[in-house]
């Protein structure tokens, strides 16, 4: 993709506006408590007191409106701690001549830093440093600079008390999340009559896993028709999987295959049943289309026979288990505790959260670390702003780092998408606040309305579009800062102009000090790999040792599995928006073999979800050789991957040698279900490990075995 190209795409993301609001219930809830905060403040402590509360109540608000399944109160006071923080060092700082230059360049590294524990971390902490620039102009003393510190902190205070006393939809976003993870399953469901290979969106999986992370409090006020569904969810998605594939379910034509594609209609009529009473609250209603507890055994018709039949039986079960959970809180369901890696999903407390944030943050202190990167591009283009725009001699100079600051962002398409937003959201914001100051000539307790009101506006859009969420807080930091003294039109050219270059400044930086995606994928594809020989091996050796305590050690890999292609898959379509030639970031491997290769691991991943879905009970009959071949797919796949990342050939010759043994061991044993669903699979583990070999060979990483083999081939 040319230049021109990705900033025109770059530019119409940023200017497109959706047809979503934020729950306006929400949003007024949240002005609500920065007017709490403001008006109280202006009649006691003057404008620029209540410019501080304000601005720190707005941030902290914003900060629970991202996504994240923590408690509101809870991100709201941390968000109003940073804030109290960064307003205080900043008026010390700004009093001593070179050291407040010092002290953006250090904040803005953290900043840039805290995207390593998570994208709403980055963002309140961005916010933290626009706070520190807006409401730090002047000089003042140590007193004074903590009571406006304090300020912005009872501002998040406020919005965590507001929050707290007005509760609304509690558990929405949980029941939201667990109910798109049935709907995707109903919607795989029906992808899968038609395609039998069809892969599910892994997406809804994720975020109900961290929707479904609590604390102990919150565990005990669950609803309960929340608890266990998301672990039900999750065997079902094999299941599905296990019934449409023609080499270990239904056959490919034929009586069965109708048959497969009736139960999983049926099955995802049930399904999305489920989804809408999630959602909802309301009582389960199973559709009459939708047998769901007779799915293997049709009064009339065929049957469903070996491998089919028994996932059928097991979706049946999984489905009346579910709707019993619904229905009349079945105790096996609910009282079990879901688990993932490591136990029960009990999400600590922020104070224990803290060591697991500052290990994310030390592991992204590498120079190749893209989060590294763009902390250190972030400090350089807030200083350089900041001093550009002192340069200039402009007196609201703080505007320029302010924008550089909540435009950049670790990736091309969010930084200059957002960056065409930021301009002209602003230039709208501040040409209708400036004309309503210049025309109306409004008082203090006027402009303290107005910005209430255009904070409303703000939450509101939050998920319209960048461009009119920014017009509306360029409006309110107008009518805020208009408590103030000074020329409104002179203020409002001031500000279009800084925003002009804080941006310019900001995309430049990037054009000049990139960190592209593109280059990075490589590395994602090994971890993928390596994660999906882990996740294999894991299912594998329950079925030579069934009774072995594997649980946990097969949903960890899943869980590892999942991040991978996900980050992946994240990182591919980000690279499609990079100008520039589209690499793979291989050596000597395209862009199109790097589809291919990609293709192939996620056969591989299908192919395990297959056997999970066939995992043998506690007394089953164990599968000789499987645990041996386990290892050998494990140690294969961890050795391809660091080959791809040291340009060295790809080969799996001993993980051939080890599936022609398991074949013998086979042969050897009693016929089982589990014997033959381990022959089947293994056959296809081997396949997908061709295909990525075959992928890669183009790129000069074939070895002489395998040049040998392919002329014998021929």
């Amino acid at each position: 993709m040319s230049w021109f190209a990705a900033l025109r795409d770059t530019a119409r993301t940023g200017l497109t506006l959706d047809r979503a609001l934020t729950d306006p219930k929400r949003a007024a809830r949240g002005a609500v408590a920065v007017a709490v905060v403001l008006f109280p403040t202006l009649a006691l402590g003057g404008a620029r007191l209540a410019t501080s509360a304000a601005m720190g109540a707005f941030i902290a608000g914003t900060a629970t409106f991202q996504r994240s399944f923590r408690p509101r109160p809870t991100l709201a006071v941390a968000a109003g701690i940073g804030l109290g923080t960064s307003t205080f060092l900043g008026y010390l700082a700004v009093g001593v001549s070179g050291a407040f230059p010092a002290l953006l360049a250090v904040w803005s590294f953290g900043a840039g830093l805290a995207w390593a524990i998570g994208p709403t971390a980055g963002v309140v902490a961005a916010n933290t440093l626009s706070v520190m620039l807006v409401v730090v102009q002047l000089p003042v003393s140590a007193a004074t600079a903590f009571g406006h510190g304090l300020v912005c902190a009872l501002g998040g205070a406020v919005q965590a008390a507001v929050i707290t006393a007005w509760p609304i939809g509690s558990w929405t976003v949980q029941r939201e999340a667990l109910a798109d993870t049935y709907a995707e399953l109903a919607d795989y469901a029906r992808r899968l009559r038609q395609d039998p290979t069809a892969h599910v969106d892994p997406e809804p999986f994720m975020t109900a896993r961290h929707a479904a992370a609590l604390t102990p409090w919150q565990d005990r006020r669950r609803p309960p028709e929340l608890r266990g569904l998301r672990g039900i969810a999750e065997r079902v998605r094999p299941t599905l999987a296990a019934i449409a594939d023609p080499k270990v379910g239904a056959p490919a034509e034929g009586p069965e295959r109708d048959r497969a594609r009736a139960v999983l209609a049926a099955a995802a009529e049930a399904m999305d049943a489920l989804a809408r009473a999630v959602r909802t609250g309301d009582p389960l209603r199973l559709p009459r289309s939708a047998p769901a507890l007779t799915l293997a055994a049709p009064a009339d018709g065929p049957e469903l026979q070996g491998a089919a039949r028994r996932a059928a039986r097991r979706l049946a079960g999984l489905l009346r288990k579910a709707a019993d959970a619904l229905e009349r809180g079945d105790e096996e369901t609910i009282s079990r505790p879901v688990v993932g890696a490591g136990g029960s999903l009990l999400k600590p407390p922020l104070s224990k959260m803290l060591p697991v944030a500052l290990r994310a943050v030390r592991r992204q202190l590498q120079p190749h670390s893209a989060v590294f990167q763009h902390a250190v591009r972030l400090a350089g283009v807030v200083v350089l702003a900041y001093l550009l725009a002192r340069l200039v001699g402009f007196e609201h100079g703080y505007w320029a780092p302010m924008t550089a600051a909540m435009v950049m962002r670790p990736d091309f398409a969010q930084t200059y998408s957002r960056g065409v937003a930021r301009l002209a959201g602003t230039m709208v914001g501040v040409a209708v606040s400036t004309l309503v100051v210049q025309l109306a000539h409004p008082g203090e307790w006027v402009l303290a309305a107005l910005a209430v009101l255009c904070i409303g506006g703000a939450y509101l859009t939050l998920r319209t579009g960048y461009a009119l969420m920014t017009a509306c807080v360029s409006s309110y930091v107008v009518f805020l800062l208009g408590l103030q003294p000074g020329n409104p039109l002179a203020t409002a050219f001031e500000r279009v102009g800084l925003t002009f270059l804080g941006g310019s400044v900001a995309l430049l930086a990037y054009a000049l000090f990139p960190t592209w995606q593109t280059a990075r994928l490589g590395e994602r594809l090994a971890e993928w790999l390596a994660a999906a020989g882990r996740y294999a091996a894991a299912v594998l050796a329950v079925y030579e040792d069934p009774g072995a305590p594997r649980g946990r050690e097969v949903r960890s890999a899943l869980l590892d599995s999942r991040e991978a292609r996900s980050e992946l898959l994240q990182a591919m379509q980000r690279a499609d928006a990079e100008p520039g030639r589209h690499a793979s970031g291989l050596p000597g491997v395209s862009r199109r073999q790097l589809d291919r290769a990609r293709a192939a691991v996620g056969h591989l991943g299908r192919v395990v979800v297959l056997l999970e879905a066939h995992l043998p009970a506690a007394d089953a009959e164990p599968v000789p050789g499987a645990a041996d071949f386990a290892e050998e797919l494990r140690l294969g796949t961890a050795l391809a991957a660091a080959a791809l990342l040291t340009d060295r050939p790809v080969e799996f010759d001993a993980v051939r040698e080890a599936q022609a043994r398991l074949e013998e061991a086979l042969e050897r044993a009693p016929a089982s279900v589990q014997r033959d669903v381990v022959r089947t699979s293994s056959r296809l583990l081997l396949q997908a490990l061709k295909d990525l070999e075959r992928a890669l060979r183009g790129g000069g990483t074939a070895t002489p075995a395998q040049r040998a083999r392919e002329s014998t081939a021929r």
